[in-house]
């Protein structure tokens, strides 16, 4: 009453349904094979035009950080000048309110280097290069968040405990 149909075979047998599987997968990674060359040279034509662009905005961008530098440095002249006039209208000698201004600036040139010198050590990248070098000392170094305030620590690289 039930026959098994002609095209498929019974199974455990070995007839063309088994055969055609490789046959199948090997085509497909022919197909792969030649179309992978596509696939990659799009790819790297995307990233050429987006480096391009990126380029192009980076060059935009300093422009404009110029731009605003010298705007910002004019802003920052005037500012003074009026300030120095101030002091001089209150009846500060004008040698004195410029000397206040030059002594102003001059405390945040050395906070601002003081900070700088703080955050050089950061360069150096000190706890990717710890993480990088085969040591002898397997236990793990602890590592705070912040980089060191102290000299020791920005002339090695290395936090120095407190």
């Amino acid at each position: 009453m039930t026959e098994p149909i002609a095209d498929t075979p019974p199974p455990g047998s070995s007839g063309p349904a088994k055969r055609a599987a490789p046959a199948s997968l090997r085509r497909q990674l022919q197909a792969l094979w030649r179309e992978l060359p596509g696939l990659l040279s799009d790819r790297v034509e995307l990233l050429s035009l987006e480096l391009q662009r990126a380029g192009q905005s980076l060059a935009e961008i300093v422009v404009l950080l110029v731009g605003v530098a010298v705007l910002g440095v004019t802003a920052w002249l005037v500012l003074w000048a009026a300030l120095i006039a101030l002091l001089v209208s209150l009846g500060l000698h004008l040698l004195w309110a410029l000397l206040l201004a030059i002594a102003i600036n001059g405390l945040g040139v050395v906070l601002a280097l003081q900070r700088v010198r703080r955050l050089l050590p950061r360069l150096k990248l000190p706890a990717t290069r710890r993480h990088l070098m085969v040591s002898p000392d397997p236990t793990p170094h602890p590592t705070k968040d912040h980089a060191d305030d102290s000299p020791a620590a920005s002339a090695a690289g290395q936090p120095v405990p407190r």
